[in-house]
């Protein structure tokens, strides 16, 4: 089957009736690797989902905490596309998954992205294509190539977007600290 992607304009296959899984994952990985995006010299990160209170917090926990193991000192802060969460403390269970892995969350409250985070970051990362499609609905044109999913850099992960665990159990948020520690460690490697 054909289709073409309305975002990119470009005619996509859908391979998966004759492409064994583990050949798909490959191919997807190599997708990842051939349209990487240059972050050579950044020196802010801005992470972000829709409330700010579980995906994009743990995110910028994680980032901080390997960020300091590598020597580096950038800016990096978290955001939400929706405001609805503004100064609370991120989600319990992200909070309790990410300490357990020695992550801490100290410092962390939602807020919700504005104009100023497009010209006072770098590098804009989100963690779905949702956010991806918000943050470019209100970034100014000159901006919007700082506009990424976070996956991106996880080049060994089949995924493309870090999954909202808020509904689900702590297993969600565990899949998500996974996730976000594997792109961390492909965006630290790219530095």
């Amino acid at each position: 089957m054909e289709k073409i992607d309305n975002k990119s304009n470009m005619l996509m296959y859908d391979l998966s009736i004759i492409i064994p899984a583990n050949i798909k994952k490959l191919l997807n990985m190599v997708l990842k690797m051939s349209h990487s995006v240059n972050i050579k010299g950044i020196k802010s990160v801005l992470f972000v989902c829709m409330g700010n209170i579980c995906r994009s917090p743990t995110a910028e926990a994680v980032f901080r905490h390997k960020m300091k193991a590598h020597d580096l000192s950038l800016k990096v802060d978290s955001a939400g596309t929706l405001g609805a969460h503004a100064k609370e403390k991120p989600d319990h269970r992200a909070q309790k998954a990410g300490v357990a892995r020695g992550y801490s969350f100290d410092g962390i409250k939602a807020r919700k992205v504005t104009l100023k985070d497009f010209t006072d970051f770098d590098l804009i990362l989100a963690m779905d294509n949702d956010n991806v499609e918000e943050l470019h609905k209100v970034a100014p044109e000159e901006c919007k190539h700082k506009i990424h999913l976070m996956l991106d850099f996880a080049t060994d992960h089949e995924e493309e977007q870090v999954p909202d665990p808020y509904y689900g159990g702590a297993r969600g948020f565990d899949y998500v600290l996974d996730l976000v520690e594997a792109a961390s460690d492909g965006m630290l490697e790219k530095i």
